[in-house]
């Protein structure tokens, strides 16, 4: 392989199983993949009781023969075809070649109507990542199994994942901090809902993604003042 970015890598690898090209798939996997703070436009839920696949995590093994891959369904299917995967490698016994199956998730914390909720999102909706030692067997296994759609991969065969495209992965399933979910941009107007300021309103200036701030230009008798504040206090107006 040679040592392209994982942005152009990604840019270039999907290989639906259909002769269709899912371009908007693609391009949410580009973006994912080149910044860690990149926003997705999937619809929040409330999380779900956690189950133990969904806290599976991925070992970094470098004697590990096997390797990650990356295959392809529809967004909102991504628990089912884990879970018709997770039949196929008990029912056909693939155990010893087809190690885990994951669907890479962070908490997220959104601001709506005033109130604050924690939310489970996907880091790439409509992708799973499946642990195995490639074979024909193996492999076989994963492309039939119902709702795989597409895979990443080179030509007909798929490309694992490099050391460190798992190791950002890994990275932002951890994360101890959940990420804040804005629901505001600069130059939209917001209002403010906690601190000396509440119920104040004014203009976005600038978002600090690094230090989780936004300056807004609030209007103290008739002059205007940048406030600095945190995510979490203030709301689109």
């Amino acid at each position: 392989m040679d040592s392209q970015n994982p942005e152009e890598q990604f840019g270039n690898m999907l290989e639906p199983l259909e002769p269709v090209e899912d371009t908007e798939a693609l391009a949410a996997v580009s973006s994912l993949m080149g910044s860690e703070d990149a926003p997705t436009d999937e619809q929040p839920a409330p999380a779900p009781e956690a189950d133990s696949a969904d806290k599976a995590e991925i070992p970094d093994d470098e004697d590990d023969p096997s390797d990650w891959f990356v295959i392809h369904c529809y967004s909102g299917y991504e628990k089912k075809v884990r879970h018709n995967l997770e039949q196929r490698i008990e029912t056909m016994g693939m155990k010893d070649m087809i190690f885990d199956v994951v669907i890479p998730t962070q908490e997220e914390i959104e601001v709506r109507d005033g109130k604050r909720r924690t939310v489970e999102r996907h880091i790439f909706p409509g992708y799973v990542l499946v642990n195995l030692i490639l074979t024909e067997e193996s492999w076989f296994v994963v492309r039939n199994t119902p709702g795989v759609t597409g895979f990443v991969g080179m030509g007909n065969l798929p490309t694992p994942l490099r050391p460190e495209e798992v190791a950002q992965i890994i990275k932002r399933m951890e994360s101890d901090s959940p990420m804040v979910n804005l629901t505001f941009k600069v130059g939209e107007r917001v209002r403010i809902i906690d601190g000396p300021f509440n119920d104040f309103r004014g203009l976005v200036k600038d978002i600090d993604m690094d230090r989780n701030k936004v300056r807004v230009m609030v209007s103290f008798f008739g002059r205007e003042t940048p406030v600095e504040l945190d995510f979490l206090q203030v709301e689109k107006a």
